[in-house]
């Protein structure tokens, strides 16, 4: 009886384990979804054409998307529809030829794609779904909006994949070689943006051919894969109309900071100091200038956000001003402590370099403190430029009046932590337009003075103890723009080291 009980139990349990069984091979979360996101049709492709079924798709037979291209500007490749669609935060897009339907859609159109059938193949270059047949394209709704990724030409090159079929801008770009008077967008013409060159493309029949070249713009362009000899695929840009070039104008920085040293060794009080680099001939004592630094580590005074931008003082902001001294173009000049030592106070003595402000910001508090407060602030400390981990900065502006309200001429910041930018309150520390940061969101155009709001999230690489951060890059003085943004190159500093050593090839040049 007891063996008649344990085998009628034991047939029970394997009955209830395969309806367990049973259920989860048909669990209602496992039915696959008819729509499938552009990234994961892009990971089909290995190089070879590929028919898409529902096997490949994964249970899936359509695709969704915001149509970016305009076949009215006359500069989309012929017959071509191109969408893009951001599913899992991944903003992907894809061509699909069409032929003459194609131009009977619009940016911001929301399609719905039956794709079973087609193939995945590359066509002069970019990736394409090929035999889609009009009928198999629905139009959802209109005037949708259009995302834009902004994207340096380093990294658009470097993951082409990512961006390739959608519309990216490429920020504070310019022409090279530089654009004459009578120049046009027709062709293919080369621009860069300080961190690598890539082709933007004009058809010669497009609407905007004949327009000249601005000097500085945003572009918003789509990127094409183009013909090319190598296996590697290359980035092309074709703007849709001439409203994707927005013109920036030209600012020119009277002085741009090309390095320093925020921590020498031994004492840092009195031996730190920021080097700079004249655009033109400057006389200061006819023409002043204020170089101020930021400390924002949690100990720093006044806490909370920089309600007074970089006139805060105390010791979240300490200012240096430039009243006497004169540079010329192309050379390099100092504002630091009086101990004017290369890398501490048994290093070796660089009196001799041009210093144009210098001042013991370790024993007195900024100049004019106490004789005239509301034009001067910043009370004494052991570093002028911190290295407490929480983000500091230095930035140069015209004359000695600085307020909340002031715009530097040229700022950089190092480090991102801390009480930055208070988006309730708009408050915080106002940045330029440079090879770092931007007045205006590229992309949207939105107002954005302040750093860390919007786009402008950039910092030079922390620096490292007993060396000095060299800012290398390229300037335009003609233009107002940064050819070759600056990248932070740590170098070892001794008590043996001269001047040369910091400002030699890699130090930041006028181009």
């Amino acid at each position: 009886m007891k063996k008649i009980l344990f085998y009628t139990l034991l047939l029970l349990c394997s009955a209830i384990l395969m309806q367990g069984c049973t259920k989860a091979n048909n669990y209602p979360g496992g039915v696959l979804a008819s729509v499938i996101a552009v990234a994961d049709i892009r990971t089909i492709y290995k190089g070879a054409d590929v028919t898409l079924d529902t096997k490949n798709l994964f249970g899936a037979h359509q695709m969704t998307g915001i149509v970016i291209s305009d076949a009215a500007g006359g500069n989309m490749p012929t017959g071509l529809l191109v969408v893009q669609n951001n599913r899992r935060a991944k903003l992907r897009g894809i061509s699909i030829p069409l032929g003459a339907a194609a131009s009977s859609y619009a940016p911001g159109d929301s399609v719905l794609i039956d794709i079973t059938g087609g193939v995945l193949k590359r066509v002069n270059g970019t990736l394409q779904i090929t035999g889609i047949q009009p009928a198999a394209v629905t139009k959802v709704s209109s005037n949708n909006t259009i995302a834009s990724q902004k994207v340096a030409t380093n990294t658009l090159r470097a993951s082409l994949d990512n961006y390739e079929s959608t519309l990216v801008t490429i920020s504070k770009a310019g022409f090279d070689p530089l654009p004459t008077s009578t120049d046009t967008y027709a062709g293919d013409k080369v621009i860069s943006d300080g961190y690598g060159k890539v082709t933007l493309h004009t058809e010669a029949s497009a609407a905007f051919a004949g327009k000249n070249l601005p000097l500085s713009a945003n572009f918003a362009a789509i990127v094409f894969g183009a013909d090319s000899s190598i296996s590697t695929v290359i980035p092309q840009l074709r703007m849709r109309t001439i409203d994707d070039a927005f013109i920036l104008a030209t600012d020119i920085a009277p002085m741009v900071i090309s390095g320093f040293l925020t921590d020498p060794a031994g004492t840092d009080a009195n031996y730190e100091y920021i080097q700079l680099l004249a655009t033109r001939d400057i006389d200061f004592s006819t023409e002043n200038f204020t170089v101020v630094t930021t400390n924002n580590a949690g100990a720093s005074t006044p806490s909370g956000y920089p309600v007074n931008g970089w006139a805060m003082g105390d010791l979240r902001t300490y200012k240096i001003e430039l009243k006497s001294g004169k540079v010329t173009k192309g050379t390099y000049f100092y504002v630091g402590g009086t101990g004017k030592k290369i890398d501490g106070s048994a290093s070796t003595d660089i009196s001799s370099s041009n210093w144009i402000g210098a001042f013991n910001y370790s024993t007195a508090n900024s100049p004019n403190f106490n004789s005239d407060p509301s034009s001067a602030f910043g009370t004494k400390t052991s570093n002028l430029l911190a290295n407490s981990g929480n983000a500091a900065g230095v930035a140069v502006f015209t004359g000695t009046n600085i307020t909340a309200a002031s715009k530097p001429v040229d700022v950089i910041f190092y480090g991102t932590g801390g009480n930055l930018y208070d988006a309730s309150a708009n408050v915080g520390y106002r940045i330029t337009n440079n090879d770092f940061y931007d007045v205006k969101n590229p992309v949207t155009q939105a107002d954005q003075p302040f750093n860390r709001q919007g786009t402008n999230t950039a910092a030079c690489t922390l620096p490292v103890s007993g060396s000095f951060a060299q800012l290398g890059g390229e300037y335009n003085p003609a233009i107002g723009r940064w050819t070759l943004s600056r990248s932070t190159t740590n170098l070892p500093l001794s008590n043996s080291s001269v001047i040369t050593d910091i400002e030699g090839d890699k130090a930041t040049r006028l181009k």
